[in-house]
């Protein structure tokens, strides 16, 4: 007979440290930056509001107030992001920069609010602006608006809190273009509700973009799928593996904004033993990192002795044919019966 070494029961591979030290040094002299230049621009644009009368400059100083708020949570979430994981915080602290992203969206939506009640208020009872001191702050905040949203765009890459921080010099950019326009205009022809009318249409932009990005980071506090990926194709390149005979309780999410996450149960054939299930975890793993770029996965793996696991046909899935893999070496030994 054949003594046989002990089946696994719960084997399971992390490809690396869950969201611990997400270090991002690039994204952070990004935001340094456009902090810093944004600073300064707030306090031209607020003097200027209120010395040229303007509420297109006083809607984007307010607006800038959630900027400037916005770029500094961001950066603290990203000086979070990198900290090691410890015993109280096992994951680290990943999730630091969605709720950044959250909280800037909230910001945006606060502003809009506001310039909205403003602009229609004024709307109906316009008052004096002067439209070259308004259309020349309005210039100096799209340049620097616009650099700023450049820079931070150059860095991006897939974080949701970087991109929150797009957003909100982008559209402060489009802002200040817009208090440019009006600015000319009552220079030109002296219609004081230009000024009014670009308020509104700027508390329009900050609305519709400060929504999305709030629907966009609840989806990741709430643990949803990943924007991009298929649990039925997880599911089915799982199953293509060689070795894999099912596959259930298949969960993905993002652990940060840009860091997608997965777990599964993989059924193996017979009994397999402890290398030969190290060796097939080791080929899905692959497999997800090669097609979907899954490298934050958790497996359980179970064979087909356990109750309540039900094999898989792979051939019932869609995709390309299983990949066959190197006959996996044995623990038995024989020995005299």
């Amino acid at each position: 007979m054949t003594a046989m070494t002990p089946r696994p029961t719960v084997p399971a591979g992390h490809a690396f440290e869950h969201g611990g030290d997400i270090a991002r040094p690039g994204q952070r002299r990004a935001l340094s930056w456009a902090l810093g230049v944004n600073i300064a621009l707030l306090v031209v644009e607020v003097i200027g509001g209120i010395v040229f009368g303007s509420l297109a400059l006083l809607a984007d100083a307010a607006h800038l107030i959630s900027d400037v708020a916005g770029l500094g949570i961001a950066l603290g979430a990203l000086i979070l992001t990198a900290r090691p994981v410890s015993i109280r915080h096992s994951f680290g602290f990943a999730r630091a920069e969605v709720m950044a992203a959250q909280v800037s969206a909230l910001l945006l939506l606060a502003a809009g609010v506001w310039i909205l009640i403003e602009g229609v208020t004024r709307l109906g009872d316009p008052v004096p602006v002067q439209g070259a001191g308004l259309a020349a702050i309005a210039t100096l905040g799209l340049v620097v608006n616009a650099g700023s949203a450049i820079v931070v765009h150059r860095t991006q890459g897939e974080s949701l809190n970087m991109r929150a921080s797009f957003v909100h010099l982008a559209t402060d950019a489009a802002g200040s273009l817009g208090a440019v326009v009006a600015g000319l205009v009552i220079m030109g022809w002296g219609w004081a509700r230009a000024d009014s009318v670009v308020s509104i249409a700027t508390a329009a932009l900050v609305l519709w973009t400060g929504w999305g990005l709030l629907r966009e980071s609840t989806h990741v506090l709430m643990e949803g799928t990943p924007r991009g990926l298929d649990p039925d194709e997880v599911t089915a390149a799982i199953a293509h593996v060689d070795g894999v005979v099912g596959v259930h309780h298949l969960h993905l999410w993002n652990l940060a904004s840009d860091v997608p996450t997965a777990s599964a149960h993989v059924v193996l054939p017979g009994q397999p033993t402890l290398r030969e299930a190290q060796q097939t975890a080791d080929a899905v793993r692959v497999a997800l990192a090669d097609r979907f770029a899954l490298t934050n996965v958790t497996l359980e793996l179970e064979d087909t002795t356990t109750p309540a696991t039900t094999p898989t046909d792979p051939s019932s899935f869609p995709g390309p044919p299983r990949t066959p893999t190197p006959a996996p070496t044995t623990d038995r030994t024989p020995t005299e019966s």
